[in-house]
């Protein structure tokens, strides 16, 4: 909180102590205040040795006394009191009026919002399915991280693009046209047969095609079917799908490549994301190779054995990898080598995430250490984030290959769990909530934890509405929304007498939130806001049980037409209408949608 830090500031330098670097913290029992603050430890490592001219001052505590009877010297309007705890803390308090008037600011859509980014221009790169290949579960991980990201980096000010980078080339491209071409002979099809297909038919079509091109190209070129030599004739057509040379294969490739494209965007809108710019391996590839030859004239990469262009890490503490192979094209380092370049010329940015997962790190260490050799100032533009993996308890799910599990089918299946729990209740458009609730069971599951850790995929646990779950949030969320539904009130003046714990418990939670956005933006950890949200709930259902936003009249009648008499509590009600604003905001920070209905 600033205020204190001003507070502090002024005590250090009235009391000419030195300027050190100190922590503000929330304790972590609310007994012991709202902030907390180490200065005096910190300083006493620093000052133990000198003399003071009061000569009380012998340990840390007695520091802290000193900076703290300074500070209740002077009046405060924020902090009830100022004291001082164990070893040297300074605990501050907050007044009720205080923590009112941020209930009434926790009402209004823009709470927590900042511009600590100052308007920051910032690419965050993150999905990056490959057409031609299945949609799984690492792109809905990758997915859901880097939508939250951006939504997180806009609440803190930034401007924010989001891009996706895809390989429309390379061996699985030339693996799943071969196996178009030979499975459409095979079912005596042409490709225009394919187009009354829906586009899930279509797509299933090519993962078969997929599967079996790449499932001919492992095993031996003589294979029973007579396909002796498909790893030659799949190496060779990858030259030309790069190079478009051979038409009957081109239009194979531009018609799957725009179904796999087009299936794409059906999962990003269920997913809520929507892409600012594309960028492809096919465009990368010539911008890589111009970027390599200024590596080659830079000396920052080689030449290697029959021409390839290497680079060599050891002296790094990094490992080799090829850049251009010995036939000249670009090998996946060369052509994400281009990438930055082409996103500068698109749109000048200050900064620019990559979010993949982590079982390519090394291989990122590499590519921004010669991206940073080649261009300082590109390379200290770039940052790489990376996630764990999803983890299957069972076998049972698989993609049409049997090799993979599609991140549609996964959805699919947390909604059917979903529809199962919600049983005969009649919701309306239950369908459309029963996927929202699905999405935001997934999302919160991967974005609960800190960037880089795995999960593991639990449907019946994930769509729990008990427990540290997204549909447990979503809930509440529905809950607040159908007590204020209920009532019109009219704000007036909210009274501080009285508080019992139950509202203090959740009056003391909701002004932090514009803390914690700041803290999620500037460490890139959206696991902050989900901690967040999932308190806020927890304390908002013990508050439910506990208190009633109408307080009925005892003393009226009972069964009189029906009538309810009594009055709308003005404060339980602010504060369930300032929870329900904070838990749709904070669930939008994860890209999850929060149901008026559940």
């Amino acid at each position: 909180m600033k205020i204190i830090n001003e507070i502090i500031d002024k005590a250090v330098a009235e009391l000419q102590l030195p300027i050190c670097a100190y922590s503000v913290t929330h304790p972590k029992e609310e007994a012991h205040g709202d902030y907390s603050v180490n200065i005096a430890m910190i300083l006493w490592k620093q000052i133990s040795n000198q003399k003071f001219s009061n000569s009380q001052i012998k340990s840390p505590r007695d520091l802290a006394q000193n900076i703290v009877d300074h500070i209740n010297k002077g009046p405060s309007f924020v902090f009830e009191k100022v004291e001082v705890a164990g070893a040297g803390f300074i605990n501050f308090y907050l007044t009720k009026e205080y923590l009112l008037k941020e209930l009434t600011n926790a009402t209004n859509p823009s709470f927590g919002k900042n511009e600590n980014l100052n308007k920051q221009k910032t690419y965050v790169e993150f999905t990056d399915p490959n057409p031609f290949k299945e949609f799984h579960i690492g792109h809905l991980m990758s997915n859901t991280i880097g939508e939250a990201l951006c939504r997180i980096f806009e609440a803190n000010g930034a401007i924010i693009k989001r891009a996706n980078y895809q390989g429309d080339v390379g061996l699985h491209v030339a693996k799943s046209i071969w196996g178009l071409e030979q499975k459409l002979k095979k079912d005596g099809k042409q490709l225009s047969d394919l187009q009354v297909l829906t586009l899930k038919e279509r797509i299933a079509y090519l993962g078969a095609a997929y599967a079996y091109g790449a499932g001919l190209y492992e095993t031996d070129p003589t294979s029973p079917e007579g396909f002796a030599g498909a790893r030659e004739e799949m190496n060779e057509m990858n030259g030309q799908i790069y190079n478009r040379t051979n038409e009957q294969i081109n239009e194979l490739y531009d018609q799957g490549r725009a179904w796999s494209l087009e299936y794409f965007e059906t999962i990003y809108a269920r997913l809520g994301t929507k892409f600012d710019e594309y960028f492809f391996e096919s465009e990368a590839g010539p911008a890589g190779l111009k970027v390599i030859e200024e590596a080659l004239s830079k000396e920052v990469l080689e030449l290697g054995d029959e021409g390839a262009v290497v680079f060599k890490g050891e002296k790094y503490g990094l490992h080799t990898r090829v850049f251009r192979n010995k036939l000249g094209l670009p090998t996946y380092e060369g052509k994400e080598l281009g990438l930055p370049q082409m996103k500068y010329g698109r749109w000048a940015y200050d900064k620019s995430f990559i979010v993949t997962a982590n079982e390519i790190d090394e291989y990122f260490k590499v590519l921004l250490k010669v991206l940073s050799l080649i261009s300082p100032e590109l390379g200290g533009k770039t940052t790489h984030l990376s996630h764990g993996m999803m983890k299957l308890t069972t076998g049972k799910m698989s993609s049409r290959t049997g090799k993979v599990v599609t991140g549609e089918g996964l959805l699919d299946e947390l909604k059917e769990t979903v529809l199962e729990k919600m049983g005969v209740r009649e919701i309306k458009n239950k369908e459309v909530i029963a996927d929202q609730v699905a999405v935001g069971a997934l999302k919160y599951t991967v974005l609960r934890q800190a960037l880089g850790g795995d999960i593991v995929y639990e449907p019946e646990k994930m769509t729990n509405l008990e427990g540290n779950t997204g549909p447990f949030i979503q809930y509440t969320h529905a809950r607040a929304k159908s007590i204020l539904n209920k009532f019109t009130l009219g704000v007036g003046p909210l009274k501080s007498e009285m508080l019992n714990p139950q509202e203090m418990s959740v009056l003391r939670w909701l002004y932090r939130y514009p803390e914690v956005v700041a803290d999620a933006g500037s460490s890139f950890a959206p696991h902050l806001i989900a901690t967040y949200i999932y308190e806020l709930a927890s304390r908002f259902n013990s508050f439910y049980q506990a208190c009633r936003v109408f307080e009925e009249d005892p003393t009226s009648p009972e069964g009189s037409a029906g009538a309810r008499n009594g009055e709308v509590n003005a404060l339980r009600y602010e504060l369930t209408r300032a929870t329900a604003n904070v838990l749709k905001s904070g669930l939008g920070l994860l890209g999850i949608t929060a149901p008026e209905e559940m």
